[in-house]
């Protein structure tokens, strides 16, 4: 595996030739990423919804507000967000999801995110944002800080892992709070 570090990062709009390696990740019932992406959500529950996210994506074009996580020019994940109600009162929540393990811990998803912010920035009427997770998820949380965010709601004990409490975490970030820090680059 190469040095990650100095691996271009890159958002770009999935293609027909996605398909495949999406499958196989999203469908893989012991894929290492659903053991961080809500693992609270039951399995079945999880296979169904990945099941029908790959029929949506047979069927329909690109969308602006998902974009494929590419590195040396491999599909390695995948971002996405959704403006919060009501629409135009300039809420986006964000979410990163880094389905192969070998890319994880080389700042892929930091790198991955910040471009992501950027270009949210860029193209909606987003004041704030937002990423939510449960707090055994700590690259998530980190990769968020490293950005700029901050948490700014924690609900104690909402989330059940592996038969043990965590709380459900959201970090947020103000469109004016972006300039300081800037895109870590690609």
């Amino acid at each position: 595996m190469p040095d990650l570090s100095s691996q271009p990062v890159v958002l770009r709009d999935r293609r027909p030739e996605d398909l495949p390696t999406f499958t196989r990740w999203l469908t893989d019932e012991r894929a290492a990423w659903r053991e961080w992406d809500a693992p609270y959500t039951p399995a079945a529950q999880t296979s169904e919804t990945m099941q029908a996210y790959i029929r949506y994506l047979q069927v329909t074009p690109p969308d602006a507000d998902e974009r494929v996580i590419e590195v040396g020019g491999q599909v390695v994940g995948m971002v996405n967000r959704s403006e919060e109600e009501p629409a135009g009162g300039g809420w986006w929540d964000l979410g990163i999801l880094i389905y192969d393990p070998a890319y994880w811990e080389g700042g892929v998803g930091t790198r991955a995110l910040s471009l992501w912010v950027q270009d949210t920035l860029d193209w909606t009427d987003a004041h704030t944002l937002t990423v939510t997770t449960w707090s055994g998820n700590e690259r998530m949380m980190r990769a968020a800080r490293r950005l700029g965010f901050q948490e700014c709601a924690r609900v104690r004990e909402a989330r059940v892992v592996g038969g043990q409490r965590y709380d459900s975490v959201r970090l947020d970030l103000l469109r004016r709070e972006w300039p300081q820090h800037g895109p870590t680059g690609a």
